[in-house]
């Protein structure tokens, strides 16, 4: 995922990640950051499993490479813990900013309790309950997609509903992969228009339905990369789906949203506020 969308401009700075695991949690912490910064474009980089001090003087050579290159110190987001492969990375010509220096140890202050300063601690699966509970969401939400199996879906945590192509896939996965959450999805398709009802199989479980919404342009465009030049795909199609779909969700009293200019991030937590499942983070 790019920091900006594309554009002619030059990258103003090179940004490396570098983590003795995945490094998904700093890259997601430097996305934060740097997305304040609007207007300017990063050459962003990732350097995962930094595990050993070959390895350190690796990704050190290559930020010196940068600098040398580029001209301006690179900007280094680091979560690495083992302090002789910190000490070795820092040996190059970059700006860092630690991420567990800067947090963990004012927290090891403040509680008086010294964290375990493990590698890869964040994606340790040694909790099996919680990993395991994050797979069976996953194949929860694969399984209940699309409305494609109806049995069992009295388990989720969340259905989501919403015309075809409206962001209820990639939501429902989020949640489960992000999350743990058990979420299941139902189209609204003209059969349920035309009946003016939701479909009968989620109808005991109104108080775990949400749903998502699209404006009707946005929607044929991505109906039409889909299937060009049909019916499904026509912007009458798509304007008649939605306003149904809306009108349909307003008289059952479902909480909804627009995904058109939201990512799934901001999707998924709006879907988590609204259900009061913020409790369930993994």
């Amino acid at each position: 995922m790019s920091l900006h969308p594309a554009s002619t401009q030059p990258y103003i700075r090179t940004v490396y990640v570098v983590s003795d695991g995945t490094g998904i949690t700093a890259e997601t912490f430097a996305h934060s950051v740097l997305a304040q910064f609007e207007g300017l474009r990063f050459k962003h980089i990732r350097l995962p499993f930094i595990d050993s001090v070959d390895k350190a003087a690796d990704v050190a050579a290559r930020i010196d490479q940068t600098f040398e290159a580029d001209g301006k110190r690179p900007i280094v987001f680091s979560t690495l813990v083992n302090s002789e492969i910190n000490t070795r990375v820092r040996q190059a010509n970059g700006m860092f900013l630690e991420l567990f220096s800067t947090f963990v140890e004012p927290i090891e202050a403040e509680l008086g309790f010294k964290s375990s300063h493990s590698i890869g601690r964040s994606h340790n699966v040694a909790n099996t309950e919680q990993y395991q509970n994050r797979i069976e969401a996953i194949n929860f939400s694969l399984a209940h997609d699309d409305g494609q199996y109806a049995k069992g879906i009295e388990n989720a945590d969340v259905i989501l509903v919403g015309v075809s192509r409206c962001g209820k896939t990639p939501t429902s996965l989020y949640l489960a992969m992000q999350y743990g959450i058990k979420a299941a999805n139902v189209p609204l398709i003209p059969d349920d228009f035309e009946r003016d009802s939701l479909p009968s199989n989620i109808l005991p479980y109104k108080s775990k339905l949400f749903g998502l919404t699209i404006q009707p342009e946005r929607l044929s465009e991505v109906r039409h990369e889909r299937r060009p030049d049909s019916r499904y795909a026509s912007l009458e199609q798509c304007r008649y789906e939605v306003s149904e779909a809306e009108k349909l969700m307003r008289r059952e009293g479902i909480r909804w949203l627009s995904t058109t200019t939201k990512s799934i991030e901001e999707i998924s937590t709006t879907v988590l506020q609204k259900i009061g499942l913020e409790g369930r983070f993994y």
